[in-house]
């Protein structure tokens, strides 16, 4: 994978935040010396719960292109369900990663045997760092934490500094523990 250009394509549901971490993932980016990063949501029925996707770019080098990512490195997939109605490895560089909020081994992810597959359950992370707003579980800044480990591509320092830019007091301290069980909780299979 080229880590001068990349670009990460999220899928979710609405209100699971993939917008939200696409834009930390940018900041992240940034502070890891990308000079060009873009973060670009699409919506289609704009709904609570209708899949959504959000992308991703960073290069080394400014960019000017902000339409939505057609060729990801990287897929970021929220919640697994999605895997049953979307295509999640449509476009994808043949040396791509796929990164999964699962509690399944990457061996049970029924996926093209050319990607490789990460695994991390940001869900229980996220609860376990008491991530939990009126009941729900907010996951989606848990699973950074997941991108920085099986990519490499971002570090956990600086995924750490946007989420301390983006949420404030305990809530900043609370999804940075969130990123850093997912990190440490990130398996990764296929090469």
């Amino acid at each position: 994978m080229n880590n001068n250009y990349i670009e990460v394509r999220w899928h979710g549901r609405g209100g699971q935040g993939a917008v939200t971490a696409a834009e930390i993932l940018a900041q992240a980016a940034f502070y890891d010396g990308y000079r060009g990063v873009t973060a670009a949501p699409f919506f289609g029925a704009e709904r609570r719960g209708a899949p959504v996707i959000a992308t991703n770019r960073f290069a080394r080098e400014p960019l000017r292109t902000v339409s939505l990512v057609q060729k990801p490195s990287v897929v970021v997939v929220l919640d697994e369900t999605i895997l049953r109605v979307a295509d999640v490895t449509a476009g994808m560089q043949p040396d791509g990663i796929v990164i999964i909020n699962s509690r399944k081994s990457p061996d049970q992810i029924a996926l093209p045997s050319s990607f490789r597959i990460a695994v991390t359950d940001a869900s229980r992370c996220a609860a376990e760092a008491g991530l939990i707003i009126s009941g729900t579980v907010m996951f989606n800044t848990a699973i950074l934490g997941g991108f920085s480990s099986a990519t490499g591509l971002v570090s956990m320092e600086s995924v750490e500094k946007a989420l301390r830019d983006r949420f404030n007091g305990e809530a900043s301290e609370k999804n940075v523990l969130g990123a850093r069980l997912a990190s440490q909780g990130t398996v990764v299979s296929r090469s």
